[in-house]
């Protein structure tokens, strides 16, 4: 527990933790809303912003779409980590550490930096993100009524450090260069680290046990299959070198292919587990519904870091007077759009109490929220086809629709994933959720190829309607769903 010094009523420790991951997100969401750009820029480009990798749209979303699927695939092995080896203090630290030095690593203006550096974000993401929630959650007793405002209030600092950060890295992006804006990003870590360990006191012995320790046999198992990832990874890249010369689609396609089969495997070990009841397997079969529709949200909602970046760039007008907005500020929307309407939707939710949509009726409708959001594209796009530039309130639209669609699945499906837990099994229900958008993003960062097949227009004209047309299949079946949730708070 903390020492009982408070923070606006909460434990003050929370501070400390709130503005860790306020800067962790800092220089996650800094670094994201420039990695498209970055990666799109020419190789000859000039200062400001400087040269880039030159790959074409597709290429560079398929890149963004597996590094998006990393940060959510790794904290499974991020929270074992914690779980089994270092305990959630120590893994934030390390986390910390190896974050800053993967944004540093990828200011240092040579390719293969930036693709070190760029794992290594991942790498240091997989193990800080899980377990500082932990920690969160080790400030409160049991029964501490004060647990959901506090962790309302943590949540606040990932939105404020999503906010702020491509508006300072965007802006050095524009008017110095993408590797002093890397380095930005890995400064706002540095910071967050330096205030998390000046705290540390604070927390008391929060997060420093390590919750269950791993047996030698277990520890043995993790690093063979460590070698075995490891492994993997450099069969893959050989073959990729020797046969396609270095192809990062390659690199991507592969990765896609394996976190689909992550999850199919975590489904299958699930559904073969010999201690779950009936209704857990009624329940199982329900978050597999809800899985899918998850995936497919986040294959459309995620390409706002990649697809509509470079929309921004090449086809929107972001003239203000004499002002010409950065393309990066542009991913500051939806963080400000979330700040102001979730406290409206949750209070919505509380005063229709038994008569808001059920929990499957909402995935539904984000569904078709998040397709009506590629369709508003239709008409810029289609402008954009011709040569033609448009206004970009054109996307302020589409991220205020995904916004309120985000708000009907992601808080949601968060909570319908710990009622739906089998006894015993809740932190693997949580890492198959979060594989949801895994999943999505490595999909979505391959679907972008269709741009250069049928053009901008048909692309958002084909994702969006086959998105509605999912979220109208999904209507059918949201009564199946809540009756395999019977016995659940839906």
């Amino acid at each position: 527990m903390s020492d009982g010094k408070t923070f606006m009523g909460q434990p003050r420790a929370l501070a400390t933790l709130f503005l860790t991951e306020m800067w962790e997100r800092f220089s996650y969401y800094g670094m994201r809303a420039i990695l498209v750009l970055y990666l799109i820029a020419p190789l000859d480009g000039q200062t400001p912003p400087g040269q880039g990798l030159g790959f074409t749209l597709p290429v560079a979303a398929a890149i963004y779409g597996a590094y998006s699927s990393l940060i959510y695939l790794l904290p499974i092995a991020g929270g074992w980590v914690a779980d089994r080896l270092t305990g959630p203090r120590r893994a934030v630290l390390s986390g910390g550490i190896v974050i800053a030095l993967g944004h540093f690593t990828m200011a240092v203006p040579i390719e293969v930096m930036f693709w070190i550096g760029l794992v290594a974000v991942a790498i240091g993401t997989g193990l800080l993100k899980p377990s500082i929630s932990a920690i969160v959650g080790d400030l409160y007793a049991p029964h501490d009524t004060r647990r959901d405002g506090g962790f309302s209030l943590f949540y606040m600092g990932i939105n404020l450090g999503a906010f702020i950060a491509p508006l300072v890295v965007g802006f050095l992006a524009d008017s110095v260069s993408y590797h002093v804006a890397f380095a930005a990003a890995g400064v706002g870590m540095l910071i967050g680290l330096i205030q998390y360990v000046a705290g540390g006191k604070g927390m008391g012995e929060a997060g420093k046990a390590v919750p269950k320790p791993a047996t030698p046999k277990e520890k043995s198992g993790a690093s063979r299959l460590l070698v075995l990832v490891v492994v993997g990874v450099a069969a893959v890249l050989v073959v990729d070198v020797v046969f396609f010369g270095f192809s990062a689609q390659v690199i991507t396609i592969a990765l896609s292919i394996t976190v689909i089969g992550v999850a199919v495997i975590y489904f299958l070990r699930l559904f073969r587990n010999p201690d779950l009841t009936p209704i857990d397997r009624e329940r199982v079969k329900a978050f597999a519904y809800l899985f899918i529709a998850a995936a497919v949200f986040w294959a459309i909602y995620d390409q706002s870091g990649s697809t509509l970046t470079e929309f921004a760039q090449q086809f929107s007008n972001r003239d203000i007077g004499s002002f010409v907005l950065p393309v990066a500020w542009l991913q500051s929307i939806n963080p400000i759009f979330i700040i102001i309407f979730a406290p409206i939707f949750a209070a919505l939710w509380t005063r229709l109490a038994d008569r808001a949509p059920s929990t499957p009726a909402k995935f539904a409708i984000a569904l078709f929220g998040v397709g009506l959001s590629f369709l508003i594209m239709i008409p810029p796009a289609m402008a954009a086809d011709s040569g033609q530039e448009s206004a970009v309130w054109w996307l302020v639209g589409v991220y205020l629709v995904q916004t309120w669609s985000e708000l009907l699945l992601s808080p949601n499906g968060l909570s319908a994933t710990t009622k739906l837990a089998p006894a015993g099994l809740l932190s693997q229900m949580l890492a198959l959720w979060f594989l949801a958008t895994a999943v999505g993003d490595s999909v979505g960062g391959q679907l972008v190829s269709l741009v250069d097949v049928v053009g901008y227009g048909w692309y958002f004209a084909i994702l969006g309607l086959a998105t509605v047309g999912i979220a109208v299949a999904f209507t059918f079946i949201v009564r199946k769903i809540k009756s395999l949730m019977e016995g659940v708070d839906q």
